[in-house]
C-alpha cells in the first residue's frame, strides 16, 4: 500500500544536490567579491565540475565506510612476524583519495589565485564532512607550504613532486605531529629530542613521543622535537621531517601504540606513535622550529579548518531546508511553521557569515603567497587565522545541532542522512590546531603585544566605507556595535581580568563578519544577521529580525 509519508522522504532523497558548487551560490558570489577580475569562467567550471565528483563521486564513497563500520585499522606485522606499522582501510577509503587528490588542490599554486581555489575546492569537498580526506589534504598542504618556503634544496628535490601530486594512488601524503601527552596545546612542554647523526651529514635522530597523530599513515611526519642543549619553551624546538620508510620498506624507527577510537573524523587514522632513534632532517634553522611550525603548518590548519566547518554547516543546511520542504505535518509542509523557518534562516546566515569571514581571511592569505601583502595586512591575518577559527568552529556545531532538529528523531539516525557523522566531525573540528580558549588567549596576548586591536578597527572602518549608501542604517548599526565592543576590550587589556575576554573576541568576529555581509549587499541575510547578533548582544535597540524571514529563505 502506497504510504504518503515514505513518498515524500523519496521525494526528498531524490532532491539532494548532485553538484555543491551550483547548489551554494554564495560561493561564487564571494569570490566574485575577493577576486574582482580574477575570478573567471575557467575556475567556476574547475569548481562547478569538482561540486559535482563530491557530491556523485566523494560522498558515496563516505557514506560506505561509514554504513559499514569499516573504519582505519592498524597493522603492526605482516604474516611473516615482520613490522610494517601499516593502516588498513575500507577500499571505499582509495575511492574517495583518488577523487580527491585528482581535484588538483594539492598542486594549486602559491599565489593569489592559488590561495582561492584551494579555499573553494577545500569548502567544496567539507560538505561530506572530513571524510578521512580532508585532514590528509590539509596536513600535506601545510608540509609543502613549509618545504617550499623553509626547506633545504635537498629536501624540496626528494619530495616536493610527490606532495603536488594529482595520483593518490603514487601521491605523498604528510602529517604534523606537534602534540605530546604531558602539554597537549602547551606545545613549549614538549620533551621529544633530537640528537645529530653521527654518520649521514645533516641528519638527525628523533627520540619521543608523540599523543595526538592524525594521518598516522602518511609518508611524511612534520615533527617538534628539542635537540640537546636547546633551551626549554617553544623557543627551544626545531622542525623535522620523518620519512616513514627507510630503504623503502622497513618503518624508519616509530611504533603506533594504537589507533585513537574517535568521536567524529572515524575514517581518518589518528594514533600515538612512539619514536626511536628516527632519522629525521631539519626544515629551516633548528631555533625557528616553533615559528615555522606555527606560521606554515598551523596558520595553514587554522584557515583550511575553517573553510571545512564552513562546509559541514552549508551541507547541514541543503539537508535541512530540502527536508522541510517536502515533510509533511498537520497537514502542511514544516518548512511553512515560523519555528522551522527561524531555524532555517539562522542555519543560512550563519553559513553565509562563516563563508564571508573566512574568505576575507583568504584574500589575505593570498596576498601573503603572491607577495604583495602590507604589514598592516600581515597583523591582520595574524589576528583573524585564530580568531575565525575559534567562531566558525562553534558555529558549524551550532548549525548542525539545528539540523538535527529540523529532522527530529530522523535526525539522529545514522543511515538516514549525513547530519550524525557531520555532528560528530564538526565537535572534533571544533579541538584540531588548537581549543578555544587557547585560541582566545594567543589572540589576546597579540591584541595587547602587538596593537593588533587597531588594525583590526582600521580594516573594518576601510571596508564599512566600500558599502553602498543604500544600507546606510546597517552600517551605523555596525559602527555603533564597534564602538561599544572596542571600548569593553580597552577596558579588559588595561586591566588584569580576562574572563570577559572571549565573549568580547566573539562579538568582534560577529562585527567583521556582518562588514563582509554587507559588502556582498545580500541585504536580508546581512540585515538579519546584525540584528539576531549585533542586537541581540545589546549594542543597539532595534526590532527583531524576524521580519526578514521572508526575505533570508528566498
Amino acid at each position: 500500500m502506497a504510504n504518503p509519508g515514505r513518498d515524500d522522504l523519496l521525494a526528498w532523497r531524490a532532491s539532494r544536490p548532485t553538484n555543491y558548487y551550483t547548489a551554494v551560490p554564495g560561493l561564487a558570489s564571494e569570490l566574485s567579491l575577493r577576486m574582482e577580475s580574477r575570478f573567471n569562467e575557467s575556475l567556476a567550471m574547475t569548481l562547478s565540475s569538482f561540486g559535482e565528483v563530491v557530491a556523485t563521486e566523494i560522498e558515496p564513497a563516505v557514506q560506505a565506510i561509514e554504513r559499514n563500520r569499516e573504519f582505519p585499522k592498524l597493522r603492526s606485522y605482516d604474516e611473516l612476524g615482520q613490522h610494517i606499522e601499516q593502516i588498513e582501510f575500507h577500499p571505499a577509503h582509495d575511492d574517495a583519495a583518488r577523487a580527491a587528490w585528482a581535484s588538483g588542490m594539492l598542486a594549486t599554486s602559491l599565489d593569489y589565485e592559488g590561495a582561492f581555489e584551494l579555499a573553494a575546492k577545500f569548502f567544496l569537498l567539507s560538505h561530506v564532512g572530513e571524510g578521512g580526506q580532508a585532514c590528509p589534504i590539509v596536513c600535506t598542504i601545510g608540509l609543502r607550504r613549509a618545504l617550499e618556503h623553509r626547506g633545504s634544496a635537498s629536501l624540496k628535490s626528494q619530495y616536493l613532486a610527490g606532495l603536488m601530486e594529482t595520483d593518490s594512488s603514487v601521491a605523498l601524503r604528510g602529517s604534523q605531529f606537534l602534540t605530546e601527552v604531558q602539554g597537549g596545546s602547551d606545545v613549549g612542554a614538549n620533551i621529544t629530542s633530537a640528537s645529530p647523526d653521527s654518520e649521514i651529514e645533516g641528519a638527525w635522530r628523533i627520540t619521543g613521543e608523540k599523543w595526538f597523530c592524525s594521518v598516522a599513515d602518511a609518508d611524511l611526519f612534520a615533527i617538534t622535537a628539542r635537540p640537546d642543549s636547546a633551551q626549554s619553551g617553544t623557543k627551544g624546538l626545531a622542525l623535522f621531517l620523518v620519512p616513514r620508510k627507510i630503504d623503502g620498506a622497513t618503518p624508519n624507527g616509530f611504533r603506533i601504540r594504537r589507533l585513537k577510537d574517535k568521536l567524529g573524523t572515524r575514517g581518518l587514522a589518528s594514533g600515538e606513535i612512539d619514536f626511536d632513534n628516527a632519522l629525521a632532517y631539519p626544515i629551516g634553522g633548528l631555533d625557528e622550529g616553533f615559528a615555522i611550525a606555527v606560521s606554515e603548518l598551523l596558520n595553514t590548519s587554522r584557515w583550511l579548518n575553517a573553510l571545512g566547518s564552513t562546509g559541514i554547516m552549508s551541507r547541514a543546511y541543503l539537508e535541512a531546508s530540502n527536508f522541510a520542504h517536502y515533510r509533511q505535518a498537520f497537514g502542511s509542509p514544516i518548512g511553512n511553521f515560523d519555528a522551522v523557518r527561524e531555524q532555517l534562516a539562522t542555519m543560512k546566515i550563519e553559513v553565509a557569515a562563516s563563508l564571508a569571514s573566512t574568505m576575507a581571511l583568504t584574500e589575505l592569505v593570498a596576498k601573503i603567497d603572491e607577495g604583495i601583502a602590507t604589514d598592516d595586512d600581515l597583523r591582520f591575518h595574524r589576528f583573524l587565522v585564530n580568531a575565525n577559527k575559534y567562531v566558525t568552529s562553534i558555529s558549524a556545531t551550532d548549525v548542525v545541532h539545528r539540523a538535527i532538529e529540523v529532522l527530529g528523531g530522523n535526525g539522529t539516525i545514522e543511515d538516514f542522512s549525513p547530519l550524525p557523522r557531520l555532528y560528530r566531525d564538526s565537535i572534533v573540528f571544533e579541538s584540531w590546531e588548537g581549543t578555544h580558549n587557547v585560541l582566545c588567549d594567543q589572540v589576546r596576548r597579540d591584541c595587547v603585544r602587538l596593537g593588533l586591536l587597531d588594525v583590526v578597527i582600521d580594516w573594518i572602518q576601510r571596508e564599512l566605507s566600500k558599502i553602498p549608501k543604500s544600507l546606510a542604517t546597517d552600517v551605523d548599526l555596525v559602527r555603533k556595535a564597534l564602538v561599544g565592543n572596542t571600548y569593553g576590550l580597552k577596558k579588559t587589556f588595561a586591566s588584569s581580568e580576562t574572563s570577559n575576554f572571549r565573549r568580547q573576541l566573539t562579538q568582534l568576529v560577529r562585527i567583521i563578519q556582518a562588514t563582509c555581509l554587507l559588502r556582498n549587499a545580500d541585504h536580508a541575510v546581512s540585515s538579519a544577521f546584525i540584528r539576531i547578533h549585533l542586537v541581540a548582544q545589546g549594542f543597539v535597540d532595534e526590532p527583531t529580525w524576524l521580519p526578514f524571514l521572508d526575505g533570508v529563505l528566498g
